[in-house]
């Protein structure tokens, strides 16, 4: 027995959680290396920080497709860990796997439980947390959200909230590489001088400066074919004014939305019937046969020739996570938000 550095989930959260309230970290949990068959321990280095996450800390008494976090709890997400004891024939000692584990210093890794060998993990070029951002969940999203959703053509134009996020810079790229015309918001002006010098959007706006609708018409002069949500409320909304005929919204989140009990409402979903608009929202495992091998292909070959860029918002130390997370939630962050455990 050891003890264990985490951090638990104590309590549903109906605003912005609160630290000490909602979760907390503790340092006297404690972690077994006497596995059962099957089971796998690992030392983790680097967790996400990821804006669904939000959505299980919601109580019962609400509508929750996402799943809930157990209340007494650590948190669970997906993470980077190296394997220090094992008895699953498949996974040995010495390993690097992605897996969901603990907000924590240690994690045992249940029998069945989906786990990933890195294959070489410690020779490679790219990060270890690329697993988790540009090669991991937020670059899946992105990959097929847009190929499969979007359905873009090259000439078209796409709108992307939170376009400096860890999915809305990819799927900025990715639209740029198959010919479209893009454009992005963020909050602030130092993120649109990252998406307009860096990563080479056509028009990007911080959306606090002034009015969402009037910024986007700017931008877009000719009005949008796509627009990727990862905002919610009065960005769709405005999404929606300026969408051009039989138009595709996907919908990948709603970040501005989850945080109150009272929401802002869509105001104009009507025109969405004589604008024959479709509006799509999509669960990203639902699709992973389909997608998966090319997308680790192609995303690899850009990441390492440097076709595309990935900004990453890493936290130093466990006892950050709750802080970087509920920066995240506000907008704080700058790039992929990850929490670095510890050193590999």
């Amino acid at each position: 027995m050891v003890n264990n550095k985490a951090v638990v989930f104590k309590k549903w959260a109906i605003d912005y959680p609160v630290i000490g309230e909602h979760f907390e970290y503790v340092t006297d949990r404690e972690v077994t290396h006497e596995l059962k068959e099957g089971e796998i321990l690992t030392r983790n280095l680097y967790v996400s920080l990821d804006a669904y996450l939000r959505a299980k800390m919601r109580s019962h008494e609400e509508t929750n497709l996402f799943g809930r976090f157990n209340l007494d709890q650590v948190i669970i997400n997906h993470a980077i860990g190296e394997v220090i004891a094992s008895k699953n024939p498949n996974i040995p000692v010495g390993e690097i796997v992605y897996s969901y584990l603990g907000w924590e210093e240690y994690s045992v890794i249940p029998a069945g439980q989906y786990v990933e060998i890195i294959k070489n993990a410690r020779e490679s070029k790219l990060p270890l947390s690329a697993r988790i951002g540009a090669l991991g969940m937020p670059g899946f999203t992105a990959y097929g959200g847009l190929l499969r959703y979007g359905k873009p053509k090259a000439g078209e134009t796409i709108y992307i909230s939170a376009a400096s996020g860890a999915v809305g810079q990819l799927v900025g790229q990715m639209a740029k590489a198959l010919g479209l015309r893009v454009v992005g918001s963020a909050g602030s002006d130092e993120k649109i001088a990252y998406l307009l010098n860096v990563l080479k959007f056509d028009a990007a706006f911080n959306y606090k400066n002034g009015d969402i609708l009037a910024s986007l018409k700017t931008a877009a002069p000719e009005g949008i074919h796509i627009y990727f949500d990862n905002v919610g409320g009065r960005h769709l909304e405005a999404a929606l004014e300026w969408m051009l005929p039989r138009g595709r919204v996907v919908l990948c989140g709603q970040i501005g939305d989850v945080n109150t009990q009272n929401p802002p409402g869509v105001r104009n979903l009507f025109i969405c019937v004589p604008k024959e608009i479709s509006i799509l929202g999509f669960f990203v495992m639902k699709f992973e046969q389909e997608y998966k091998a090319q997308f680790e292909k192609d995303v690899t070959e850009w990441l390492l020739s440097g076709k595309i860029v990935y900004k990453e918002d890493v936290t130093e130390g466990l006892e950050n996570a709750p802080s970087a997370f509920l920066g995240m939630l506000q907008g704080k962050n700058f790039g992929k938000a990850t929490v670095k455990i510890a050193d590999l």
